[in-house]
Protein backbone atom coordinates (compact mmCIF):
# COMPACT_ATOMS: atom_id res chain seq x y z
CA UNK A 1 0.00 0.00 0.00
CA UNK A 2 1.36 3.65 -1.25
CA UNK A 3 1.80 6.24 1.88
CA UNK A 4 1.12 9.61 1.66
CA UNK A 5 3.71 12.21 2.70
CA UNK A 6 2.76 15.53 3.51
CA UNK A 7 5.00 18.67 3.14
CA UNK A 8 4.87 21.38 5.95
CA UNK A 9 2.98 23.53 3.95
CA UNK A 10 -0.20 21.13 3.53
CA UNK A 11 0.36 20.71 7.01
CA UNK A 12 -0.20 23.99 7.32
CA UNK A 13 -3.35 24.45 5.17
CA UNK A 14 -4.85 21.45 6.68
CA UNK A 15 -4.56 22.83 10.24
CA UNK A 16 -5.86 26.11 9.10
CA UNK A 17 -9.11 24.95 7.30
CA UNK A 18 -9.61 22.44 10.18
CA UNK A 19 -9.40 25.49 12.13
CA UNK A 20 -11.63 27.61 9.98
CA UNK A 21 -14.14 24.82 10.10
CA UNK A 22 -14.73 24.14 13.59
CA UNK A 23 -14.88 28.53 14.69
CA UNK A 24 -17.65 28.85 11.72
CA UNK A 25 -20.38 27.66 13.72
CA UNK A 26 -19.43 29.92 16.77
CA UNK A 27 -19.70 33.05 14.54
CA UNK A 28 -23.04 35.19 15.62
CA UNK A 29 -25.49 36.04 13.40
CA UNK A 30 -25.08 38.73 10.59
CA UNK A 31 -28.29 40.51 11.85
CA UNK A 32 -26.86 40.46 15.40
CA UNK A 33 -23.51 41.66 14.37
CA UNK A 34 -25.43 44.45 12.20
CA UNK A 35 -27.68 45.40 15.41
CA UNK A 36 -24.11 45.77 17.24
CA UNK A 37 -22.29 48.09 14.97
CA UNK A 38 -25.23 50.00 14.74
CA UNK A 39 -25.56 50.22 18.59
CA UNK A 40 -22.12 51.11 18.36
CA UNK A 41 -22.39 53.89 15.75
CA UNK A 42 -25.63 55.28 17.59
CA UNK A 43 -23.35 55.57 21.05
CA UNK A 44 -20.72 57.09 19.71
CA UNK A 45 -19.98 60.81 21.02
CA UNK A 46 -20.19 63.62 18.40
CA UNK A 47 -16.43 65.15 17.64
CA UNK A 48 -15.37 67.51 19.62
CA UNK A 49 -14.40 71.05 17.95
CA UNK A 50 -10.75 72.00 17.27
CA UNK A 51 -11.53 75.06 19.50
CA UNK A 52 -12.04 72.62 22.22
CA UNK A 53 -9.37 70.59 21.91
CA UNK A 54 -6.79 73.23 21.25
CA UNK A 55 -8.50 74.80 25.10
CA UNK A 56 -7.75 71.39 26.77
CA UNK A 57 -4.25 71.29 25.28
CA UNK A 58 -3.65 74.96 27.07
CA UNK A 59 -5.08 73.63 30.01
CA UNK A 60 -2.51 70.99 30.26
CA UNK A 61 0.54 73.65 28.89
CA UNK A 62 -0.48 76.84 31.20
CA UNK A 63 -0.56 77.52 34.99
CA UNK A 64 -3.89 77.07 36.70
CA UNK A 65 -3.37 80.45 37.82
CA UNK A 66 -4.15 82.35 34.28
CA UNK A 67 -6.99 79.72 33.44
CA UNK A 68 -10.71 81.03 33.63
CA UNK A 69 -13.73 78.94 33.21
CA UNK A 70 -16.19 81.78 32.25
CA UNK A 71 -19.90 81.28 30.82
CA UNK A 72 -21.07 82.40 27.77
CA UNK A 73 -25.10 81.73 27.98
CA UNK A 74 -25.05 78.36 29.82
CA UNK A 75 -21.51 77.01 27.66
CA UNK A 76 -18.34 76.96 29.35
CA UNK A 77 -14.88 77.75 28.20
CA UNK A 78 -11.71 79.17 28.43
CA UNK A 79 -10.73 82.55 28.97
CA UNK A 80 -6.91 83.15 29.83
CA UNK A 81 -6.48 86.11 32.07
CA UNK A 82 -3.31 87.69 33.42
CA UNK A 83 -3.03 90.28 35.90
CA UNK A 84 -1.78 93.96 35.15
CA UNK A 85 2.14 94.16 37.08
CA UNK A 86 0.74 97.68 38.40
CA UNK A 87 -0.70 98.84 42.01
CA UNK A 88 -2.89 101.15 39.76
CA UNK A 89 -3.63 99.04 36.76
CA UNK A 90 -5.28 101.40 33.98
CA UNK A 91 -7.97 98.88 32.64
CA UNK A 92 -8.22 95.97 30.62
CA UNK A 93 -7.84 94.33 27.13
CA UNK A 94 -9.74 91.85 25.71
CA UNK A 95 -8.23 89.86 23.43
CA UNK A 96 -10.12 88.45 20.34
CA UNK A 97 -8.19 85.52 18.32
CA UNK A 98 -8.78 85.33 14.58
CA UNK A 99 -9.65 81.90 12.98
CA UNK A 100 -7.57 78.70 13.41
CA UNK A 101 -5.73 80.99 16.31
CA UNK A 102 -6.48 79.96 20.03
CA UNK A 103 -6.23 82.38 23.22
CA UNK A 104 -2.53 82.04 23.46
CA UNK A 105 -1.49 81.69 19.42
CA UNK A 106 2.50 82.17 18.91
CA UNK A 107 1.88 85.09 16.84
CA UNK A 108 -0.01 88.59 18.05
CA UNK A 109 -2.74 87.05 20.32
CA UNK A 110 0.18 85.00 22.25
CA UNK A 111 2.64 87.82 22.51
CA UNK A 112 0.25 90.80 23.87
CA UNK A 113 -1.40 89.11 26.23
CA UNK A 114 2.10 88.86 28.11
CA UNK A 115 2.89 92.18 27.39
CA UNK A 116 0.25 93.91 28.46
CA UNK A 117 0.03 93.34 31.77
CA UNK A 118 3.93 95.02 31.74
CA UNK A 119 2.58 98.34 30.57
CA UNK A 120 0.31 98.34 33.65
CA UNK A 121 -3.08 96.23 31.61
CA UNK A 122 -4.84 93.49 32.48
CA UNK A 123 -5.40 90.85 29.51
CA UNK A 124 -7.88 88.18 29.02
CA UNK A 125 -7.86 86.08 26.07
CA UNK A 126 -10.76 84.46 24.77
CA UNK A 127 -11.42 81.18 23.22
CA UNK A 128 -14.01 81.70 20.32
CA UNK A 129 -15.68 78.66 18.67
CA UNK A 130 -14.91 76.59 15.63
CA UNK A 131 -15.35 79.05 12.29
CA UNK A 132 -18.83 78.76 10.47
CA UNK A 133 -18.53 79.89 6.81
CA UNK A 134 -19.05 78.50 3.96
CA UNK A 135 -18.21 75.26 4.48
CA UNK A 136 -21.53 74.58 5.79
CA UNK A 137 -23.51 71.24 5.55
CA UNK A 138 -26.32 71.58 2.87
CA UNK A 139 -30.05 71.09 3.56
CA UNK A 140 -31.02 67.73 2.59
CA UNK A 141 -34.70 67.83 0.73
CA UNK A 142 -37.18 65.17 2.65
CA UNK A 143 -38.11 62.51 0.06
CA UNK A 144 -41.90 62.81 -1.32
CA UNK A 145 -44.57 60.47 1.12
CA UNK A 146 -45.34 57.72 -0.87
CA UNK A 147 -49.10 57.40 -2.11
CA UNK A 148 -50.46 54.20 -0.99
CA UNK A 149 -53.95 53.04 -1.23
CA UNK A 150 -54.38 49.90 0.63
CA UNK A 151 -57.60 47.19 -0.70
CA UNK A 152 -58.69 44.35 1.30
CA UNK A 153 -56.62 41.95 -1.01
CA UNK A 154 -53.26 43.08 0.51
CA UNK A 155 -51.67 40.87 3.50
CA UNK A 156 -51.50 43.04 6.82
CA UNK A 157 -47.16 42.30 5.75
CA UNK A 158 -47.50 43.99 2.59
CA UNK A 159 -49.86 47.18 3.77
CA UNK A 160 -47.12 47.61 6.42
CA UNK A 161 -44.16 47.33 3.82
CA UNK A 162 -46.29 49.98 1.45
CA UNK A 163 -46.74 52.53 4.10
CA UNK A 164 -44.96 55.75 3.94
CA UNK A 165 -40.79 56.04 5.60
CA UNK A 166 -40.85 58.91 7.98
CA UNK A 167 -39.49 62.44 6.37
CA UNK A 168 -35.89 62.59 7.19
CA UNK A 169 -34.41 65.16 8.99
CA UNK A 170 -33.16 67.65 7.15
CA UNK A 171 -30.08 69.64 8.10
CA UNK A 172 -30.12 73.20 9.45
CA UNK A 173 -29.70 75.91 6.64
CA UNK A 174 -26.54 77.73 6.16
CA UNK A 175 -27.89 80.58 7.59
CA UNK A 176 -29.06 79.20 10.67
CA UNK A 177 -25.80 77.79 11.45
CA UNK A 178 -23.94 81.29 10.74
CA UNK A 179 -27.02 83.08 12.98
CA UNK A 180 -26.08 80.47 15.79
CA UNK A 181 -22.57 81.04 15.69
CA UNK A 182 -22.71 84.84 15.62
CA UNK A 183 -25.25 84.51 19.00
CA UNK A 184 -22.60 82.19 20.21
CA UNK A 185 -19.34 84.69 20.22
CA UNK A 186 -21.39 87.45 21.29
CA UNK A 187 -22.34 85.14 24.28
CA UNK A 188 -17.93 84.91 24.95
CA UNK A 189 -17.92 88.43 24.30
CA UNK A 190 -20.31 89.10 26.75
CA UNK A 191 -18.76 86.79 29.10
CA UNK A 192 -15.21 88.41 28.83
CA UNK A 193 -16.55 91.72 29.41
CA UNK A 194 -18.66 90.96 32.59
CA UNK A 195 -15.56 89.36 33.93
CA UNK A 196 -13.26 92.35 33.21
CA UNK A 197 -15.78 94.87 35.16
CA UNK A 198 -15.54 92.07 37.85
CA UNK A 199 -12.06 93.12 38.17
CA UNK A 200 -13.13 96.55 38.79
CA UNK A 201 -10.98 97.56 35.43
CA UNK A 202 -11.02 101.33 34.96
CA UNK A 203 -11.32 100.70 31.68
CA UNK A 204 -12.26 98.04 28.91
CA UNK A 205 -10.60 98.01 25.99
CA UNK A 206 -11.68 95.56 23.14
CA UNK A 207 -9.00 94.20 20.65
CA UNK A 208 -9.30 91.77 17.74
CA UNK A 209 -6.52 89.87 15.76
CA UNK A 210 -7.86 89.17 11.95
CA UNK A 211 -11.21 87.95 11.62
CA UNK A 212 -11.38 88.46 15.48
CA UNK A 213 -11.07 92.27 14.53
CA UNK A 214 -14.64 91.15 12.26
CA UNK A 215 -16.08 89.67 15.35
CA UNK A 216 -14.95 92.92 17.99
CA UNK A 217 -16.36 95.70 15.43
CA UNK A 218 -19.69 93.39 14.55
CA UNK A 219 -19.96 93.21 18.41
CA UNK A 220 -19.84 96.73 19.06
CA UNK A 221 -21.78 97.89 16.06
CA UNK A 222 -24.82 95.55 16.98
CA UNK A 223 -25.18 95.67 20.79
CA UNK A 224 -23.31 98.62 21.32
CA UNK A 225 -22.01 98.55 24.62
CA UNK A 226 -22.07 101.39 26.86
CA UNK A 227 -18.99 100.16 28.74
CA UNK A 228 -16.84 99.67 26.11
CA UNK A 229 -15.65 103.03 24.63
CA UNK A 230 -12.29 101.80 22.65
CA UNK A 231 -11.55 98.93 19.75
CA UNK A 232 -8.35 98.01 19.01
CA UNK A 233 -8.32 96.27 15.29
CA UNK A 234 -5.19 94.41 14.05
CA UNK A 235 -4.85 92.96 10.74
CA UNK A 236 -8.56 92.88 9.91
CA UNK A 237 -9.47 89.88 7.91
CA UNK A 238 -13.74 89.09 6.91
CA UNK A 239 -14.84 85.86 8.16
CA UNK A 240 -15.67 83.59 4.92
CA UNK A 241 -19.14 83.60 4.46
CA UNK A 242 -20.77 86.43 6.78
CA UNK A 243 -22.04 89.04 4.58
CA UNK A 244 -21.97 92.09 7.05
CA UNK A 245 -18.78 94.05 5.05
CA UNK A 246 -16.32 95.10 8.04
CA UNK A 247 -16.77 99.05 6.49
CA UNK A 248 -20.24 98.74 6.82
CA UNK A 249 -20.02 97.97 10.31
CA UNK A 250 -17.27 100.46 11.47
CA UNK A 251 -19.83 103.01 9.50
CA UNK A 252 -22.31 102.58 13.12
CA UNK A 253 -19.50 102.75 15.70
CA UNK A 254 -18.41 106.25 17.62
CA UNK A 255 -16.10 104.44 19.99
CA UNK A 256 -12.74 105.29 19.05
CA UNK A 257 -10.83 102.95 16.92
CA UNK A 258 -7.23 102.16 16.32
CA UNK A 259 -6.93 100.51 12.85
CA UNK A 260 -3.32 98.51 12.89
CA UNK A 261 -2.69 97.14 9.69
CA UNK A 262 0.37 95.96 7.60
CA UNK A 263 1.54 98.77 4.68
CA UNK A 264 3.97 95.86 2.88
CA UNK A 265 0.24 94.44 1.07
CA UNK A 266 -1.17 96.23 -1.65
CA UNK A 267 -4.33 94.89 -0.68
CA UNK A 268 -4.24 96.03 2.62
CA UNK A 269 -3.06 99.37 1.56
CA UNK A 270 -6.10 99.78 -0.50
CA UNK A 271 -8.70 97.87 2.48
CA UNK A 272 -7.32 100.22 4.74
CA UNK A 273 -7.34 103.42 2.44
CA UNK A 274 -10.96 102.82 2.06
CA UNK A 275 -11.14 102.95 6.16
CA UNK A 276 -9.56 106.02 6.57
CA UNK A 277 -11.75 107.40 3.88
CA UNK A 278 -14.99 106.47 5.27
CA UNK A 279 -14.01 107.57 8.77
CA UNK A 280 -13.30 110.83 7.00
CA UNK A 281 -16.90 110.88 5.46
CA UNK A 282 -18.59 110.32 9.09
CA UNK A 283 -16.73 112.54 10.55
CA UNK A 284 -15.21 110.03 13.07
CA UNK A 285 -12.47 112.35 14.25
CA UNK A 286 -11.26 109.43 17.31
CA UNK A 287 -10.43 106.91 13.95
CA UNK A 288 -6.89 106.29 14.38
CA UNK A 289 -4.90 104.68 11.48
CA UNK A 290 -1.14 103.05 12.08
CA UNK A 291 0.73 100.87 9.26
CA UNK A 292 3.19 98.07 10.26
CA UNK A 293 6.33 96.82 8.78
CA UNK A 294 5.83 93.24 7.88
CA UNK A 295 8.64 91.44 9.22
CA UNK A 296 8.84 88.06 8.75
CA UNK A 297 12.44 87.66 9.06
CA UNK A 298 12.14 88.90 12.64
CA UNK A 299 9.02 88.02 14.34
CA UNK A 300 10.19 89.44 17.71
CA UNK A 301 10.87 92.52 16.62
CA UNK A 302 7.79 92.76 14.44
CA UNK A 303 5.74 91.65 17.72
CA UNK A 304 7.50 94.26 19.77
CA UNK A 305 6.71 97.03 17.05
CA UNK A 306 3.03 96.23 17.47
CA UNK A 307 3.25 96.30 20.62
CA UNK A 308 4.81 99.67 21.20
CA UNK A 309 2.44 100.95 18.85
CA UNK A 310 -0.93 99.65 20.80
CA UNK A 311 0.44 100.70 24.34
CA UNK A 312 0.86 104.74 22.71
CA UNK A 313 -2.72 104.21 21.07
CA UNK A 314 -3.66 103.25 24.42
CA UNK A 315 -1.86 105.45 26.94
CA UNK A 316 -3.12 108.59 24.23
CA UNK A 317 -6.67 107.43 24.06
CA UNK A 318 -7.57 106.03 27.26
CA UNK A 319 -5.66 108.70 29.21
CA UNK A 320 -3.28 105.77 30.57
CA UNK A 321 -0.10 108.20 30.32
CA UNK A 322 -1.44 110.30 33.10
Amino acid sequence: MTRFRYSPRHLLGLTLLSTALATAGEQPPATETGKKDDAAVEQRAPLAERSELEALALERQLAAAEQQRLDAAGAPFLALWLPANDPAPKGAVILLPGDEENADAPRTIGPLRHKLPDAGWHSLSLSLPDPQGASLPVRVAEPPAAKVEATAEQSPEAAAAAEPAPPVESAPSAEAVRAAHVERVFARIDAGIAFAEQQQAKSVVLLGHGSGAYWATRYMAERKPATITHLLLVDIRQPEGFASPINDLLAQITASVGDFYYRDSVTAREAALQRKQLSQRQKQPTFVQVGLDALPGNPAVGEEQLFRRLRGWLDKQTGGNK
